[in-house]
């Protein structure tokens, strides 16, 4: 049955979202912020994020956050997580209805710590736990909008709610599991991308695959810990959302995490690569956001610690990379 769809966002995601949801057969209405975006991309139907992908006249395209959200059987947010929060102050404001709100987008909000879902539930205090959902997983829009087969992972405290998400989302090229390990599903989206940043300055400075699947094997015991600690489903990490996530992250030319940390691994600057970049890498905040969570729940996590001092304390990647190997050596299961 055909339902009403808010898109919070016109970025890659947001687009091939759009695009992908319209094919299941709903009705689409797609949220750009910016007046003068929204007008070029309205008339063009074409993004410069998703050059060759043209956006379905039927999908409208607007500026008008009433119009995008409100009368909604579902709202996606797909926007960059440090700007939710603003979103939210106007959406608060709106008849959200009954609407199930999907987080699309991936990070943990600097100094608050808190993951997507509980930005949304603080600043919309009409919207219930069992109206929250996540999706995440192994999922480039590039390749989505290209129809690529994809899975991903919808997450949510009740499974009706996951359920929802999965039938209005999956078709031939795009699978949908569920899940009701929402902070997992969460964290695993976000913290692959700080081992996504390490992965790319492994290959900036020139290191083999011999060290990339040491990185991807030991990131994943890194995002375990600090998720089972924090008491998300050590399966999670497992799975789509955590492996998954981080095996595509880590080694796709798509990956704009992955790109930054490659050109630092080359030696240019963290405010140099984030200046000429008209996407965000989530990796960079998610990077101290997870810093501050190892200190909070008291888990060792090096590669990460690691990451943050390359990224922000100007440590050479070199001996970063030396400094991981030449820990105290201890048991794989440590």
């Amino acid at each position: 049955m055909s339902q009403q769809i808010g898109i919070l966002g016109a970025g890659s995601w947001g687009v091939a979202l759009a695009c992908l949801v319209h094919e299941n057969g709903h009705e689409v209405t797609l949220w750009e912020y910016d007046e003068a975006a929204c007008s070029e991309l309205s008339k063009s139907r074409s993004s410069r994020f998703m050059p060759g992908v043209r956006i379905p006249d039927a999908v409208q395209v607007t500026n008008d956050l009433v119009q995008a959200a409100e009368n909604k059987d579902s709202i996606l947010v797909v926007l960059p997580s440090h700007t939710i929060r603003s979103v939210c102050y106007g959406l608060a404001r709106l008849d959200l209805g009954s609407a199930v709100l999907v987080s699309c987008s991936k990070g943990i909000e600097n100094h608050s710590l808190k993951r997507i879902s509980e930005i949304l539930l603080d600043d919309l205090p009409d919207v219930t736990e069992d109206r929250v959902a996540v999706l995440s997983g192994p999922s480039h829009a590039e390749e989505v909008s290209q129809q690529i087969p994809t899975a991903v992972t919808a997450a949510s405290a009740k499974m009706k709610t996951a359920k929802q998400v999965q039938q209005v989302m999956s078709n031939a090229y795009f699978r949908v599991y569920t899940s009701q390990d929402l902070l997992g599903v969460e964290l695993g989206g976000s913290l692959k991308n700080v081992i996504a940043i390490a992965a790319g300055i492994v290959e900036g400075v020139g290191y083999g695959d011999n060290t990339k699947a040491a990185l991807l094997t030991r990131g994943i015991v890194e995002m375990t810990r600090l998720g089972t600690a924090m008491d998300a489903s050590a399966n999670t990490f497992a799975g789509l959302s955590g492996i998954g996530d981080l095996i595509v992250t880590c080694t796709s030319r798509h990956s704009r995490n992955r790109f930054v940390g490659e050109e630092i691994g080359k030696g240019r600057k963290l405010k140099e690569i984030l200046d000429n970049m008209i996407m965000v890498a989530e990796g960079v905040r998610t990077t101290q956001s997870a810093v501050d969570l190892s200190k909070v729940h008291g888990v060792n996590m090096p590669i990460t610690q690691e990451v943050y001092q390359v990224l922000f304390e100007g440590k050479p990647p070199v001996d970063a990379i030396r400094d991981l190997m030449t820990r105290e050596l201890k048991s794989e299961d440590a």
